[in-house]
């Protein structure tokens, strides 16, 4: 890690710093070309400071509280996994600093990294395509957006959210009722029928037709009851996130 800071302002007045002074940024991502990218003069000293550059997310965790950026521009997919360590700081982020603006810059349109990024509030969150930046005032202007408190999406990514939250509506779970629905959050507990009509007030009878209303809903064969429930109650989590 680099540490280009020279002071750190304090971030409890951190609106009336910024108004008047570049946006404090830390960088990661493991590509040394991009870190050099960045790091050399890409931004405009007068509205935007990058004050450290790191590898990986443990450089970044460990940069943020030292040099105390208004922003962080990271990769996703970085060390010591690959996977998905930016997103996991920017999560964190909302938490430990909620002050701090998170901008995604990654190759990957994936709607599931964009909905993590997003799931907790889109204010000062950006997610961008680095195939998409055609210019250092288009990454500028979001850095300064994210910094103010607004949100950023490429527009690639947006369509993906899109269709993703379309599928989902159309999605056999999402044609339930919502009592069918109840009851199959139910199951997806390991209630069994007599234990939903107990908790419901329903008779036995009620339930059942329920039940069979449901597997006929989610297309499950007739085959072993168990094995049903399990698939139902399978199909449920997986459109609830787990």
């Amino acid at each position: 890690m680099a540490d280009r800071s020279a002071s750190h302002p304090q971030s409890a007045d951190r609106t009336r710093v910024r108004s008047r002074s570049p946006v404090r940024v830390v960088t990661a991502d493991d590509s040394e070309l991009i870190r050099d990218a960045l790091g050399n003069g890409f931004f405009d000293p007068r509205r935007v400071q990058v004050i450290a550059t790191c590898r990986d997310r443990r450089e970044l965790e460990a940069a943020i509280p030292v040099c105390r950026p208004d922003v962080v521009l990271t990769d996703i997919r970085m060390p010591p996994t690959g996977t998905d360590e930016g997103i996991h700081v920017a999560i964190s982020l909302r938490e430990t600093r909620p002050e701090v603006g998170v901008v995604v810059l990654s190759q990957y349109a994936e709607p599931a990294y964009a909905l993590a990024l997003l799931r907790r509030g889109a204010a000062g969150r950006g997610y961008l395509l680095k195939e998409t930046i055609r210019s250092r005032e288009q990454l500028t202007a979001a850095i300064e957006t994210v910094a103010a408190g607004g949100s950023v999406v490429d527009p690639h990514v947006a369509e993906l959210l899109i269709e993703a939250r379309r599928r989902a509506a159309d999605s056999m779970v999402a044609k339930l009722t919502p009592r069918e629905r109840q009851l199959l959050g139910l199951i997806a507990q390991g209630q069994s029928n007599a234990a939903i009509a107990e908790s419901l007030v329903l008779s036995k009878r009620a339930v059942e037709k329920h039940v069979n209303s449901i597997f006929a809903k989610l297309k499950l064969p007739e085959v072993e009851q168990v094995s049903r429930r399990v698939t139902a109650a399978l199909m449920f989590l997986a459109e609830d996130g787990g």
